[in-house]
């Protein structure tokens, strides 16, 4: 009997510290089972709509020299764009934000500097909001009024943060990766099938493709039906739920 019991425990204490070392190797590769009380908090990716619009956005940090070809291949579709811009882009670029807002595209906020925002303070993070938006203001006279970090790097403080700004935080729901220069195939591939009515989808400018594929992209998605408009266009205000993607579904 002594036996059995002793050989009993054993095993108990065996299955114990396996558990342990399990539990220390989730921790260990960053935490992402880690158990909390503070339910997180999902931005706008996507809508649900009826009506096959879609949003074109697009991320300035780079360059200005392919945006007259853009605006030229939006215009040749009534396509009505969101670009999200920084304020050091906005700054360098006066001449492109006044022409991007003159043919009734939306300006939104990229950062300043294109800092990752999840390494700042929450104070620094509304400085950066507010010194980005000033910079657009001086540069256009638009004040944003919709957010993205730079490579959608967020957190629950980020959203709270935009929020108490008065901002929207805006993500996608297509990504064109094309600031990996893929090439039109590639980039319609990852777009044309895939879309659905209330998407948002991010291209870049500065890019070695982007401004060449356009075209072909929007010729696509409208030979799919789609039409499109401007995120502030598409999303709603009120009444409305956030799903676990991020789609935005009204009440």
């Amino acid at each position: 009997m002594k036996i059995f019991v002793t050989d009993k425990y054993r095993v108990l204490t065996f299955m114990l510290i396996c558990t342990v070392i399990g539990i220390g190797a989730i921790l260990s590769r960053g935490g992402s089972q880690t158990v909390s009380n503070t339910p997180r908090i999902i931005p706008i990716y996507s809508v649900e709509r009826d009506d096959n619009k879609l949003a074109v956005t697009f991320d300035c940090a780079w360059g200005s020299d392919d945006i007259d070809s853009i605006l030229s291949t939006l215009k040749k579709h009534d396509c009505k764009a969101t670009f999200f811009v920084l304020g050091t882009w906005a700054e360098k670029n006066s001449d492109a934000m006044k022409k991007i807002v003159s043919e009734g595209h939306e300006i939104g906020n990229h950062s300043y500097n294109h800092t990752h925002y999840t390494t700042l303070t929450s104070d620094k993070m509304l400085e950066d909001i507010k010194k980005a938006n000033e910079s657009i203001k001086k540069s256009c006279g638009i004040s944003p009024v919709l957010f993205r970090a730079p490579s959608g790097d967020y957190n629950n403080t980020v959203i709270e943060v935009c929020h108490s700004a008065q901002m929207e935080y805006i993500q996608w729901s297509l990504d064109s990766l094309d600031w990996r220069n893929l090439s039109c195939e590639q980039m319609m591939e990852r777009i044309v099938p895939k879309a659905k009515s209330g998407d948002i989808l991010l291209f870049h400018n500065g890019t070695k493709y982007t401004a060449k594929s356009l075209d072909s992209i929007l010729t696509a998605l409208e030979g799919k039906g789609f039409s499109f408009a401007r995120v502030s266009d598409i999303i709603y205000k009120e009444n409305y739920i956030t799903d676990h993607t991020g789609r935005q579904i009204p009440k």
